[in-house]
């Protein structure tokens, strides 16, 4: 049985940074609504990968390492004797340095869900009131089209999701409204 609340102390006690906590929160509303679509009988699961993804984001050197992102999240999680084999996946799969393949659609969600909230929260800051409840899904598309906006955002990873059977705008209003549904703990 998944705990959500021992998924959230968890997250709290092994990132410091509040961008990445901020980070974890959303993909994991993201997550959610995209389970709730494609994998209801599995929402917690889906949630939760989403939440504890960046587990490790704090304690590795990401820039000279990318590969040891998520294998590190593994080991903590398996140290914690938390999560299964589903979520172990997933997680290493959202990072294509770990050489981990996409197997399924919860592999596939995380690796397009990680890309979009880091976009989505960039264009809201663009915004004079920065409120995500003022960006509309046009924005998300139109910005997706400017290379140099948010030019480090995996833009291939969020259009992935189309091989879900979800065209790219679909997934921009679902993760729109799964990160307004939660502004409040994003301060966005």
């Amino acid at each position: 049985m998944l705990d959500r609340k021992r998924a959230e102390e968890l997250m709290l006690k092994n990132l410091e940074s509040e961008h990445l906590i901020k980070h974890s929160y959303a993909v994991e509303a993201v997550m959610r609504a995209l389970a709730k679509k494609l994998d209801p009988e599995n929402e917690e699961e889906w949630a939760i990968s989403g939440l504890l993804h960046d587990l490790d984001a704090d304690k590795v050197d990401y820039h000279n390492h990318p590969e040891l992102h998520g294998p590190k999240t593994i080991e903590i999680l398996k140290e914690e004797n938390y999560g299964n084999e589903n979520m172990y996946h997933a997680i290493l799969a959202h990072n294509q340095d770990t050489k981990t393949e996409i197997k399924n659609k919860m592999d596939r969600a995380i690796y397009a869900a990680d890309p979009i909230t880091g976009f989505i929260t960039a264009i809201t800051l663009v915004y004079p009131d920065k409120k995500i409840s003022s960006v509309k899904v046009k924005s998300v598309t139109k910005r997706m089209k400017e290379k140099r906006f948010a030019a480090g955002a995996n833009r291939e990873a969020m259009k992935s999701v189309e091989k879900l059977e979800i065209p790219f705008r679909d997934f921009a209003e679902l993760s729109l409204k799964a990160m307004t549904d939660i502004s409040d703990k994003l301060g966005l």
